[in-house]
């Protein structure tokens, strides 16, 4: 299974929304902006999004979007369904008469996939945009953290060696 780049756009939209303090409007230049996002393609995506009731539009000069749900309440899962619609790894899990073989639903191929895409579903529908929002804060406070640490060596090995040539 393969996620289309709209998915991919609309997770980093949620996400960077999921990030900012509750109720934060942006208009879709600005996200586009921060996110890299070709602006005409960002606005297509949030039709899907606000359809889904993960984003609410706003219109008019002060318009923009923002989130309409609580980021602990909007789940991988559910920006999955809103972009790509439902998603199933087997037509037959969906259409159990679109079987080729005539099986309807009755074979080992048709039971495999209905645990594999169950299984899929509930780790998809465990992963929230608080904690992935959290999660992302955490990582780039620790690369912050790192650079910082890194320099500052930089910066006192550069003095120590400055201090031998001078000797």
């Amino acid at each position: 299974m393969r996620l289309n780049q709209a998915t991919d756009y609309a997770f980093r939209m949620v996400l960077y929304l999921a990030s900012l303090p509750a109720g934060t409007k942006m208009t879709g230049a600005a996200l586009a902006e921060k996110q890299n996002i070709p602006e005409r393609f960002l606005l297509k995506i949030m039709r899907s999004l606000t359809a889904a009731h993960i984003m609410k539009s706003y219109r008019g000069v002060e318009g923009g979007f923002a989130l309409q749900r609580e980021p602990k309440d909007i789940t991988l899962f559910d920006v999955i369904e809103a972009v790509e619609g439902q998603t199933e790894l087997q037509r037959c899990l969906h259409d159990m008469g679109s079987c080729s073989k005539g099986c309807s639903g009755m074979c080992s191929i048709y039971a495999a996939f209905a645990g594999i895409q169950r299984n899929l579903a509930e780790q998809l529908q465990s992963f929230n945009f608080e904690d992935l929002a959290k999660q992302e804060k955490n990582m780039k406070d620790a690369e912050a953290a790192a650079t910082k640490a890194m320099a500052q060596k930089d910066s006192a090995a550069g003095v120590s060696e400055m201090d031998t040539c001078e000797a």
